[in-house]
């Protein structure tokens, strides 16, 4: 295997991982606008509270719109829950004033119209929003072929050797992007849902369960961690 391409190598590790876990099948969550400010509740908190927060902020107030022109106070009290509300509440401010401008109303239906990369780069320039996100809402909300790289996808990634481990989540969404097969959200998908499951239940930061891992025989980090 050490002969092996990152491409190769990247397909043969989704493959196990989609026997070990079973293949998950994409299919939209939200759309576009829900999942932007669903994956703005969503950083650096736990699922369930996310879940809990955006189901609050959907019973405080009847449309997006509405949010945008809320005092960011009221914002910040309703997501309280998840975490770093003062933070996200103006993010989330900021972002449903920047969708506006087309239509009046908080509105994504411009990036019909752009490449996939076009459409990266509009997400990117909204306030508060990385890659990670806009990776985000372009696949799980539009089935657009861009692999989001959260902590996990990124240490499973390095370790298996598909990318090299002075690569930074960041550099990595279109390098994964690429070698995952940037022509098929599908098989993006698999691989970004294998990927986090493998790296919270198995692959973790510290003391990775490496005897457990269906993955051991083809990586080159396993027990060396």
């Amino acid at each position: 295997m050490g002969r092996s391409s990152p491409r190769d190598r990247l397909k043969r590790a989704a493959d196990v991982l989609d026997d070990f876990y079973g293949r998950p099948v994409l299919t939209p969550r939200l759309p576009p606008v829900d999942e932007l400010v669903f994956t703005v509740l969503s950083q650096n908190t736990a699922d369930v509270n996310t879940e809990r927060t955006f189901a609050a902020l959907r019973e405080a107030f009847p449309d997006w719109s509405a949010v945008r022109d809320a005092p960011v106070e009221r914002i910040e009290a309703t997501i309280a829950l998840g975490g770093l509300a003062h933070t996200k509440a103006p993010r989330i401010k900021g972002i449903l004033e920047a969708l506006s401008g087309r239509t009046g109303a908080p509105d994504l239906g411009e990036l019909d119209g752009m490449s996939d990369e076009e459409a990266q780069a509009y997400l990117v320039a909204l306030p508060g929003v990385g890659p990670k996100t806009a990776a985000c809402v372009l696949l799980f909300a539009l089935a657009r072929p861009v692999m989001p790289v959260d902590t996990h996808v990124h240490r499973v990634a390095r370790r298996l050797g598909v990318i090299d481990g002075r690569v930074s989540a960041e550099q990595a969404h279109p390098l994964l992007t690429e070698l995952a097969g940037s022509d098929d959200a599908g098989q993006i998908y698999a691989v970004h849902v294998g990927f986090v499951r493998h790296g919270r239940r198995i692959c973790h930061a510290r003391r990775p369960a490496c005897a457990e891992c269906p993955l051991a025989p083809m990586c080159p980090s396993a027990g060396l961690v």
